[in-house]
């Protein structure tokens, strides 16, 4: 079941996440909820989506128990403001970020990890 209204395609199950991070070398998944520290993020991630093709941009429902392996990930031990938003390279989490984040910060990520 779909929780996040967004253009951004939402991952439902853990498995999925597994999946799509095995399967694509560069991955940014935003779990968040409907508010308004993660709306900004969506929103630079449909952004974004349409100019860095070597990289696949995803959702995850912060409060569903599939998000866990991001959720209860080490990168993300003591996060406390939505989204996490966590990087994979090549099947590995490379940088995970708290709280809300603008277009120029994620970029910078994107550069620095994804290049």
């Amino acid at each position: 079941m779909k929780m996040l209204q967004t253009a951004v395609q939402e991952i439902e199950t853990a498995a999925e996440l597994e999946k799509l991070i095995s399967e694509n070398k560069n991955v940014m998944v935003c779990a968040g909820r409907m508010g308004p520290m993660c709306i900004p993020v969506y929103d630079a991630m449909e952004e974004l989506e349409e100019e860095r093709t070597n990289i696949k941009f995803y959702s995850m429902g912060f409060d569903s128990p599939e998000a866990a392996p991001i959720v209860n990930a080490p990168m993300c031990s003591g996060f406390m403001g939505l989204p996490f938003t966590v990087y994979y390279k090549n099947g590995k989490m490379v940088k995970a970020t708290t709280s809300i984040q603008d277009r120029d910060q994620i970029t910078n990520i994107l550069d620095a990890n994804f290049a």
